[in-house]
């Protein structure tokens, strides 16, 4: 176990630092510059900003200076935020998305394992095709639709919750849902298909044929073995809804990291972007790691290498 959290550590940071070394370059191959802006400044203005900033140095030597920042975890400052460094605003940022995040995952994981289930156990019924086919509409469906949807009929037609806002609970509850809803329809999906098969192993044959009922069948042997194909997708999806979503941040007035990296990438704001990028990357490895763990203990027949 040590050994392998030690190589995968490895490679994660090997990662980050190609990460890093990529968006470095291609940031400043991009037309344009960070003080590039509507309003001009003068050039004595733009070179002390040039300065501060070490925009005035060669590239090779930008790169290492803040390839060695970002070893030791500083970010530097923002060049659109004043007065703020990265690290102040993805510490702010980062709990709103996180909360919008895990909130939706919530809702993604306890929809979609349970119409999965229902669904495998009553295959070929109308509740099988029916829940199969909201399913496939929830993994074709955008979710910036499912957002349109909720906000037309919980908002407008019934009104049950608020429209936009943050810092209540009433507030959560729509986006975390829009957010979840097509995480929701790809774990129903996953959890049948993996029940289905589990289903027909001789081991789950044997426990009925010994007289357990089916609910024990299920949720005391079958269901550990269905739940790999969903570990296996949890990984990326983890990351993605707890990183946020641009369109639910943005439609719901939440003050997460999504609008903020949109906004950076535009204002070329090297630092900030940066710094959400290396976020993402080190968020999408651990969790790929913690997946990589948590199938030993639902499958004692994997070891870790």
């Amino acid at each position: 176990m040590i050994w392998f959290l030690v190589k995968r550590v490895f490679w994660m940071l090997l990662t980050m630092w190609a990460v890093f070394t990529i968006c470095f370059f291609l940031m400043r191959a991009l037309p344009g510059n960070p003080l590039t802006a509507e309003r001009k400044v003068s050039p004595e203005v733009e070179r002390n900003l040039r300065k501060r900033y070490h925009l005035d140095e060669p590239p090779l030597k930008q790169y290492v200076r803040e390839l060695g920042r970002a070893a030791r975890g500083d970010l530097g400052y923002s060049i659109r935020i004043a007065d703020l460094t990265v690290n102040e605003i993805l510490a702010a940022g980062f709990p709103v998305s996180a909360s919008l995040g895990i909130l939706a995952m919530f809702f993604a994981l306890t929809l979609g394992i349970s119409a999965g289930i229902v669904s495998a156990t009553r295959r070929k019924s109308v509740a099988d095709f029916g829940l199969m086919t909201v399913a496939t509409l929830g993994i074709a469906l955008p979710n910036f639709v499912v957002a349109s949807v909720a906000i037309l009929l919980l908002v407008f037609v019934w009104p049950l919750f608020p429209a936009a806002g943050w810092g209540t609970i009433e507030s959560l509850i729509l986006p975390s849902m829009a957010l979840g809803g097509p995480f929701a329809a790809y774990i129903a999906r996953l959890t049948r298909t993996g029940l289905l098969e589990v289903l027909n192993q001789d081991y789950i044959r044997t426990a009925l044929a010994k007289g357990l009922s089916p609910r024990r069948v299920i949720f005391g042997h079958a269901i550990k073995g269905a739940m790999l194909p969903v570990v296996s997708f949890l990984g990326p999806a983890v990351a993605g809804v707890l990183a946020g979503s641009l369109v639910i941040e943005k439609m719901f007035a939440i003050p997460g990291l999504a609008v903020t990296f949109i906004n950076a990438a535009q204002q070329r704001d090297f630092p900030l972007a940066m710094g959400e990028v290396l976020l993402y990357t080190g968020l999408l490895c651990s969790l790929n790691i913690i997946v990589d763990i948590t199938y030993t203990l639902l499958d004692p027949r994997v070891k870790l290498e």
